[in-house]
């Protein structure tokens, strides 16, 4: 695809996420909504910290699709290699598990995820924002770029990274609050907590 095009696009999808970043922002000044970042802040939910992903990667995109149409280069060596490390192994992974998780969950039984009463404090656009749109915006990116894949030891060792620290992040909250983040992990089992997620216990 053309580059100017792309450029063009990324920079929009970029102020996107930049403007729900400030959406939530906002939320915390509603003392309904402050209630739900204590104790971790945003940082506890991994949906936020998604959008803030997406607006760095898409953030890093732009920059080089800029700097290849100032130089003329196929690749920009340390940005192209951040924007394709971080597309492939974060972003889109982190994004697909975040829309198939949370409507996967959210049809079975909203209150293990989405409680019926944050309805009244984040309206459904943002939800939709927030757990919908992600997908097909990560998706779209397979059609516009050409991205290397990197091997998979260095794959693996990056999600796996990520992945136990945002476990270790909700264990932190659990631990100085005795309540989980999402109420989903009050149902697994000990095993199923730290598999995320696990299976329900049998009532």
């Amino acid at each position: 695809m053309a580059r100017a095009p792309v450029c063009i696009y990324h920079f929009l999808v970029l102020n996107w996420y930049i403007f729900l970043n400030y959406c939530i922002s906002q939320l915390k000044m509603n003392p309904r909504a402050a209630q739900i970042f204590q104790h971790g802040g945003q940082w506890k939910y991994l949906t936020l910290i998604n959008l803030v992903l997406q607006a760095i990667f898409h953030g890093a995109a732009c920059l080089d699709d800029v700097l290849k149409g100032i130089t003329r280069k196929k690749d920009i060596k340390f940005i192209t290699a951040f924007r394709n490390l971080l597309f492939t192994c974060i972003a889109f992974p982190i994004s697909t598990y975040v829309c198939v998780a949370f409507w996967a969950l959210f049809l079975y039984d909203r209150e293990l995820i989405y409680p019926k009463g944050l309805e009244e404090i984040i309206s459904e656009w943002l939800n939709h924002a927030m757990h919908t749109l992600i997908l097909p915006l990560s998706v779209a990116e397979f059609f516009l770029q050409p991205y290397h894949y990197p091997s998979m030891k260095k794959a693996f060792t990056l999600i796996a990274a990520f992945d136990l620290a945002y476990m270790f992040r909700i264990l932190w909250v659990y631990h100085k609050t005795g309540t989980w983040v999402y109420p989903v992990l009050a149902k697994l089992s000990p095993a199923g907590v730290m598999a995320q997620p696990g299976k329900q216990k049998q009532k």
